[in-house]
């Protein structure tokens, strides 16, 4: 099959310049903290950001290729996590310069790793449902609650945390938005296990935790314009064309201690000298395509009339959302956005990790009914079939249905663009008119 998404382009002035800042600045023998503070004090670390929040003030199509030529050039990327994906970018539109100085600086240089702390029990498709509270305390606010499907919580060193701050309001309006330590006596983080048998996402229970009045953003009792905010960044980040921000070969923050290590250690050749281009990109969504190709190829199934359509499938799939986000910088260019994109980019990106399920299963066979859980298992796995690809598959395939219900459900996407976009009536509530206090609880 000829590989139709390997194609060249032409670069960016954007991906010369920080090709000319890498042959001058890379060095991988600096640890990674070291390579961190000098990449994100340049600028190059969260390109998309404006220049008062560390930034360039790139759009996002270019912020991305300059991603895809600091990982081609040979150097460690920025880095990911929640804090460079959602944190950074909110706090730059509603935060002050202090808190940007304070917050933005250490996650674009990998000081601080953040997590999100929003959904709750009763409280995850309905958002604004959330019964966190955050009560004031002189110049502290008191937190009691519990959040679920938190995102590296075990691993980071402060929570995106939206709380109820006023029960006498509609529900919308009683919301403020908080930067919290997560390294408190009053925070307690539970990992959930999941069937792929990793722990990516872990329950938060918060008990009198303490957070400084400075570490509301955006105002009080304005949270649900803070975390709207937050939630379209994260929709157009996972979503198809969106990049590959969350993702980094080192991880952030205090508590993995990958900041004291070698930077050139976390990179494919040692980071002695920069590699080829190879052209393409295409994100985490493109490599997966690749990979596949790659494995039916190995497998013997590449001729197979039903894989090949499927592999066209996929890659059709991943060249609309490349085309959503060019789509995305014209429009940005013109001042003008596309109503619904970043929802459009999510439901999309559900869709092509359910296609890559399919097709990784029906590559594999009969062995895509068994997963090894942990490392050994795995490692048993692969020996037992001759297949070094089999565990990589079979947790892709359990792994698939996760996309679809985190960052917003499918149907929450559908029912955005319906109302918000398309024009079509809400259902008929009370939520815009009665305090939360008197709304019906979920139970």
């Amino acid at each position: 099959m000829t590989d139709t998404a390997e194609r060249t382009s032409q670069p960016t002035d954007a991906v010369e310049a920080v090709t000319e800042w890498l042959k001058e600045s890379w060095d991988p023998d600096l640890t990674v903290a070291q390579w961190w503070e000098r990449l994100g004090l340049s600028g190059w670390a969260a390109p998309g950001l404006p220049a008062n929040a560390y930034g360039k003030g790139l759009n996002r199509n270019d912020s991305v290729a300059v991603q895809n030529a600091i990982a081609e050039f040979g150097a460690l990327g920025a880095p990911g996590g929640l804090g460079l994906l959602l944190a950074a970018p909110t706090i730059a539109a509603h935060g002050t310069q202090e808190q940007i100085d304070l917050y933005v600086r250490d996650i674009v240089t990998g000081q601080k790793a953040w997590c999100q702390l929003f959904s709750e029990p009763g409280a995850g498709s309905d958002l604004a449902g959330l019964q966190s509270r955050a009560v004031k305390d002189g110049e502290e606010w008191i937190v009691t609650g519990q959040k679920v499907w938190t995102s590296g919580g075990q691993i980071s060193d402060l929570g995106m945390l939206i709380a109820r701050t006023d029960p006498d309001v509609p529900k919308h309006q009683g919301i403020t938005y908080f930067g919290i330590d997560m390294h408190q006596n009053g925070v307690e983080i539970r990992p959930l296990v999941e069937m792929t048998g990793h722990a990516m996402f872990n329950e938060v229970f918060m008990e009198e935790a303490v957070v400084p009045d400075s570490a509301l953003i955006g105002g009080l009792n304005n949270g649900w314009a803070v975390a709207n905010t937050t939630l379209m960044n994260e929709r157009a980040g996972l979503g198809s064309g969106g990049g590959h921000a969350a993702a980094s070969a080192a991880t952030p923050g205090t508590v993995v201690n990958d900041l004291s290590k070698r930077a050139g250690d976390f990179v494919s050749d040692g980071g002695g000298s920069p590699r080829r281009r190879s052209g393409g990109g295409g994100g985490m969504f493109g490599a997966s395509y690749k990979l596949l190709v790659e494995l039916a190829k190995g497998n013997g199934k590449i001729n197979d009339p039903t894989v090949r359509q499927d592999l066209m499938k996929l890659h059709t799939l991943n060249e609309l959302g490349r085309f959503n986000s060019l789509r995305a910088k014209a429009a940005k260019a013109i001042g003008q956005d596309v109503p619904g994109l970043p929802n459009i980019s999510k439901l999309s990106m559900s869709e092509i990790v359910r296609q890559q399920r399919d097709i990784g299963l029906s590559i594999i066979g009969p062995y895509g009914t068994l997963h090894g859980y942990k490392p050994g298992d795995q490692n048993a796995l692969n020996e037992a079939t001759g297949n070094p690809f089999t565990a990589m598959v079979t947790g892709m395939a359990l792994f698939a249905q996760a996309p679809p219900i985190y960052g917003g459900t499918d149907q929450v996407q559908r029912n955005i663009i319906g109302e918000r976009v398309l024009g079509l009536p809400k259902e008929t509530n009370q939520d815009k008119t009665a305090a939360f206090k008197d709304l019906p609880k979920n139970t």
